[in-house]
């Protein structure tokens, strides 16, 4: 989502690119969240934190990652400014489809609301 909301929100300025630890399938809930945005998620690719490093020199490397697994956040070697922006992980939600999607739609909204911050301190 933050990928897609990056993209959404500065595509003129950063080329964005997200990635996981353990990259699996899409988290339909998270293709649900943004399709309410009008934004569609649903063709993108899950992808490692090693491809990542291997495409080269980034300028920022934002990590999500939920604050209970904090430890787990990869290490980026590199001369890239990191900062970290824990958010709740939706694949983690417990309940049914509804209950858990109303989570992840606020999972959204928080970090389209990081990302517009930081954009305002970012031109």
């Amino acid at each position: 989502m933050a990928e897609a909301l990056l993209k959404n929100l500065a595509s003129d300025r950063f080329e964005a690119y997200s990635a996981g630890l353990n990259p699996g399938t899409l988290n339909p809930l998270a293709v649900s969240a943004m399709q309410e945005m009008n934004i569609d998620i649903s063709h993108q690719q899950t992808k490692s934190v090693l491809q990542m490093q291997q495409l080269g020199n980034f300028d920022y490397v934002i990590s999500v990652c939920d604050e209970s697994v904090d430890q787990a956040c990869p290490v980026w070697p590199g001369k890239a400014r990191k900062l970290h922006w824990p958010f709740a992980d939706p694949s983690k939600f417990q309940g049914e489809f509804a209950e858990r999607l109303k989570k992840t739609i606020r999972v959204r909204d928080q970090i389209k609301m990081k990302i517009t911050e930081w954009l305002k301190t970012n031109p």
